[in-house]
């Protein structure tokens, strides 16, 4: 399909919206943003534009079920739905897309479907994943933090903020910390996912994340068989690309354009021989 800059894809019985930056999936190599817990198109803000200018790909950017202008999700929510979202939901959308080649760069939930996603589905044309604060186990701080966040939402002008983002803020808000602070989230584990992940990956995390501790980084590096590159920023909390904006672009130009120009050195090669 020709992608328009702005606009929505329906992908089953949803509805989602999307931002597409810079030369489409059919011209060049694509970077396909995955938000994060309640993140949407417009909370990436600018960033789909700047990485787009870093790194000289299209940037796809779109909101899940349930979140920005997309559709709404059917609730509650179950302990799986980032499984669902990865294993059922992306694969038909970069091919309504017309996805060829690029990467997978996901924050918090976005980067746990990503790794999701290259631990399940085999896809030749995903060349890496960019991981920014990763989740692959639910820790006693990542609970505190999400209810937290709920105990805001329903206390303070919180509401209002979120209601900017996302049609239905109640629905987004509550839905997601629900499946959190009520389910046995102890049971919620990437680990076996890792183990089949067959390309490069570059975990970014701030050391400051109080979603998270360097215990995820650990997961990865035990777990993975394929290459694990690790950005740990000082000073930095959940979000490296609004807290150190300027170091996350180069880091990410950097792994893109070193894994793509091989990648892509590799097939001129073949193709010659």
């Amino acid at each position: 399909m020709a992608l328009s800059d702005q606009g929505f894809l329906d992908i089953g019985a949803a509805r989602l919206e999307y931002r597409m930056i810079g030369p489409r999936p059919d011209a060049a190599p694509t970077l396909v943003l995955l938000h994060e817990g309640l993140g949407s198109v417009a909370i990436w803000s600018d960033f789909p534009e700047r990485l787009s200018a870093a790194t000289g790909l299209g940037v796809f950017v779109y909101s899940r079920q349930g979140y920005g202008q997309s559709s709404a999700a059917k609730l509650p929510r179950m302990l799986d739905f980032m499984h669902v979202e990865a294993r059922q939901v992306l694969p038909k959308l970069l091919d309504a897309i017309g996805f060829q080649r690029g990467m997978l760069v996901g924050h918090s939930d976005g980067a746990s479907i990503a790794a999701i996603y290259g631990g399940s589905v085999q896809d030749h044309r995903v060349r890496g994943l960019v991981l920014m604060a990763p989740h692959f186990i639910v820790e006693d701080v990542t609970i505190r933090s999400i209810a937290e966040i709920r105990q805001a939402y329903d206390t303070t002008d919180a509401r209002a903020r979120f209601q900017r983002w996302h049609a239905d803020s109640d629905a987004t808000v509550r839905g997601w910390t629900d499946v959190w602070l009520k389910n046995d989230f102890r049971t919620w584990d990437l680990t076996e996912d890792l183990a089949y992940i067959r390309v490069p990956i570059l975990i970014i995390q701030g050391e400051h994340d109080h979603y998270g501790t360097v215990r995820q980084i650990e997961i990865a590096q035990e777990e993975c068989y394929c290459p694990v590159e690790v950005l740990l920023m000082p000073g930095v909390k959940h979000v490296p690309h609004r807290q150190a904006p300027a170091a996350t672009l180069a880091a990410i130009a950097d792994f893109v354009g070193r894994l793509l120009a091989d990648r892509e050195m590799d097939a001129r090669k073949s193709g010659a021989g």
